[in-house]
């Protein structure tokens, strides 16, 4: 068994790195590869790829984990600035530090890329070891993995990692006929405030559009950037993603690619955009250049809703914050985090820290799921 660190996902193969990937539209090959040609995630941006990749002694890839030296916190959405400071204000470097995410995609899924029938925990320890040593050369303050999959947590537990946990708000499909009989299970003045938001967009003369990768044209692949870009700037902050990223992503996977486009007149006037995998849908980045009552809700939600139903799709997964999701049926659920920092001090501080926070963390998703709009019983309708 060997461990490779390679510069670029290149340097590994498309076929042996999906096939360990799987459905997860985030972690194929090609999605990565856009990351790093369209220069989004790449040295320059402060993600210099160490992709991993373990091999066994015919040379067969058995495991695999996406990795980056960070020299900043940016995109990660997981946020760790106040130990960034903690770290300057004692005389200490934070950064460079290693990552194991997806770049700029706060997205549960796997971390620990394992072939299928192969014997995880030595391959697990491999990659894992592997990890420490690139932080001893790099000099790097620690390791971070963003957005695992719960069922990995006891594997980087048992490699000295510790886990943080926060929220996201997904939806569920449970066998819904269409969007209405979803709504059935609202009470009365949660379903009428979501048609009134609904109404609202028909008023306006707006028609939506859900078109799948091989259907954007140059005129609306340019709208869509721009309309991405809009988000940024009314924030005042820098975009992490290049034209290029979406181009390439339109190119290699058209078939998972979606994008919902509000037209006004036959012209677009807004866009969210979305990935499909397996059974799941994410929706991942939204932007307008006008101001339109209801139309993030519709173009964000209700339409990403309405496809999982009318798709036979199992979940969706919006993206992250936003507890205005709550009273549109997203349901709260962890998500979590491991960090393993070199400096005893630190790592015992940021411990005893995670372990309030997490008590805190279980306390506000108690607090929110009060708040749901369903029924005591679902699926008995009130008038």
């Amino acid at each position: 068994m060997q461990v490779q660190v390679h510069r670029s996902i290149d340097d590994i193969s498309s076929a042996e790195w999906d096939a360990l990937a799987g459905e997860d539209p985030f972690l194929r090959h090609a999605f990565l590869a856009a990351m790093e040609h369209s220069g989004s995630a790449c040295a320059e941006s402060g993600w210099l790829p160490l992709h991993l990749a373990c091999r066994d002694d015919v040379g067969k890839l058995t495991g695999a984990l996406p990795l980056y030296l960070k020299s900043h916190s940016y995109g990660e959405f997981v946020f760790d600035w106040a130990w960034a400071d903690a770290y300057q204000r004692n005389g200490l470097r934070y950064y460079p530090k290693l990552l194991s995410a997806v770049p700029f995609s706060p997205v549960p899924g796997a971390r620990l890329l394992i072939g299928a029938g192969m014997e995880r925990a030595p391959i697990v320890e491999a990659l894992l070891e592997e990890t420490r040593t690139l932080a001893r050369q790099f000099k790097a303050s620690s390791i971070h993995c963003l957005f695992p999959l719960e069922a990995e947590l006891p594997e980087w537990n048992g490699a000295g990692f510790l886990t943080r946990r926060d929220t996201q708000f997904h939806w569920h499909n449970r066998d819904y006929r269409d969007f209405e009989d979803f709504l059935s299970n609202f009470t009365a003045d949660k379903r009428k405030k979501v048609h009134r938001e609904r109404r609202r967009i028909a008023e306006a003369g707006i028609e939506m559009r859900m078109l799948a990768g091989g259907e954007l044209d140059g005129r609306l692949m340019e709208a869509l950037y721009r309309f991405y870009l809009a988000t940024y700037e009314k924030r005042g902050r820098t975009a992490y993603l290049t034209p290029d990223f979406f181009k390439e992503l339109r190119r290699t996977m058209p078939e998972s690619l979606r994008v919902c486009f509000a037209f006004l007149q036959g012209e677009p006037v807004a866009a969210a955009i979305y990935l499909q995998g397996g059974d799941t849908l994410y929706g991942r980045h939204w932007g307008s250049e006008q101001e339109f009552h209801s139309l993030h809700f519709e173009a964000c939600y209700y339409q990403g809703i309405e496809y999982c139903i009318h798709s036979g799709l199992r979940h969706f997964n919006p993206g992250t914050q936003g507890e205005h999701k709550i009273s549109r049926g997203f349901e709260p659920t962890y998500t979590w985090s491991t960090h393993w920092l070199a400096d005893p001090r630190f790592r015992a501080a940021i411990d005893e820290y995670l372990q309030r926070e997490q008590h805190h963390v279980a306390a506000y998703l108690h607090e929110i799921e009060a708040h749901l709009p369903f029924h005591a019983n679902r699926g008995e309708a009130d008038d």
